[in-house]
């Protein structure tokens, strides 16, 4: 793999937290993606959410399904760029692994339920996860991934946090919420690649579910412009039994300009900037980027989506039951600690505890666990 000299060099990697010899087959990076992929916070992504849940559909995404077209979309983007794309796949496929049951709603109802004992960031905890909460190795908890991936998982931070995490491992993974500087160029790439990914996959869940309809998708230039793109060269796509392959033609002409446009105005971009390293990269504006036009007609995606699909009634109805089982768990879990496995139950600090093993849930375990300690089935 020929990597450009602003890329980040597995050679050169600031390294892991404990020091282990070098793979004799695989670089670090490549190391990175393997441990994610066996850990079993990744294989738990099938069950949580992403936006319909798990019961509601065999064909809708789940956490897992979005990390695996998040890093398809990141490699194809990174290598024409010449960053490094085991980086780039590493982070992508462990970017949700801290993420709750039932998406976002679990997230908010988690975070209010602890307000008081710090509050909880699905960012941090999937950098958790990481350096903490798996239980794989013996000679130390987490994956000891490499500080460029857990750079790369910490996508958001308050500065709260931030310090916290500073204190505890100055110039670490944190730093850079505090100095205002960025992270590497594939960690910038895996947030646009999210971004991308979830617009796509949610026209395409929202279509599929019956509460978004194709003819509302007509005032998204977005998605508009590529409709008609797919009209113009298969004509019968206008038939109605054809309307399912005429969504997936026009998701796929829409996901493959983006990536072109992304490629595009990244490469003006790393011209005018012209880095001489992966640290140089840091010090300056994110370079990572869609061109002014194609940044407003995502943005307007964006919106589109937020009004249609993610404030649908029928969504919010859900969504407003599974905060319902993320408080109601945390407050019997806090009453009575024992109903935790062991682990969990003997740790000091409680309420964080609760949370950790919480946010590992699975949507259906996190079910089942609701109807056990109340009594009550949740849907």
């Amino acid at each position: 793999m020929s990597l450009a000299v602003f890329a980040c060099d597995p050679l050169q990697t600031r390294g892991r937290r404990y020091l282990e010899p070098l793979a004799p087959t695989r670089s670090d990076f490549q190391r990175d993606r393997d441990r994610i992929v066996h850990s079993t916070a990744f294989r738990r992504l099938v069950y949580k959410t992403q936006v319909f849940l798990n019961h509601e559909g065999d064909l809708f995404r789940t956490r897992l399904t979005h990390s695996l077209e998040v890093a398809q979309l990141g490699r194809s983007i990174a290598r024409p760029l010449g960053l490094n794309e085991d980086l780039v796949e590493a982070i992508a496929l462990a970017h949700d692994l801290g993420h709750t049951p039932f998406g976002h709603a679990g997230q908010d109802a988690l975070n209010e339920s602890m307000l008081l004992h710090g509050g909880f960031e699905h960012n941090l905890q999937s950098l958790r996860v990481v350096d903490r909460l798996e239980e794989r190795y013996p000679a130390f908890d987490g994956l000891n991934l490499t500080f460029e991936t857990r750079e790369g998982i910490l996508k958001h931070c308050s500065r709260r946090n931030a310090e916290l995490l500073e204190a505890a491992e100055p110039g670490g993974v944190a730093r850079r919420f505090l100095d205002r500087t960025q992270p590497s160029l594939e960690a910038q790439l895996c947030n646009l690649a999210d971004s991308i990914a979830y617009n796509a996959h949610d026209i395409d869940d929202g279509v599929r579910s019956g509460l978004i309809q194709l003819a509302q998708l007509e005032s998204v230039a977005l998605f508009e412009t590529y409709r008609r793109q797919a009209l113009a060269e298969y004509p019968d796509l206008a038939q109605p039994q054809r309307a399912r392959r005429l969504l997936y033609e026009t998701i796929r002409r829409m996901l493959s300009a983006q990536v072109y446009d992304v490629i595009a105005a990244t490469q003006q971009s790393l011209a005018q900037a012209a880095p001489g390293s992966a640290d140089a990269a840091r010090l300056v504006a994110p370079l990572l980027r869609f061109s002014p036009a194609m940044h407003a007609q995502s943005t307007a995606l964006k919106q589109f989506l937020f009004t249609h699909l993610y404030r649908h009634p029928q969504v919010t109805q859900t969504m407003e039951q599974a905060k319902t089982v993320v408080r109601d768990l945390f407050q019997a879990y806090m009453a009575t600690p024992a109903e935790m496995p062991a682990d969990f139950a003997a740790r000091a600090d409680t309420p964080r505890a609760v949370a950790d093993y919480i946010a590992g849930m699975t949507d259906r375990f996190a079910g089942r666990e609701h109807e056990r300690l109340t009594g009550r089935a949740w849907r």
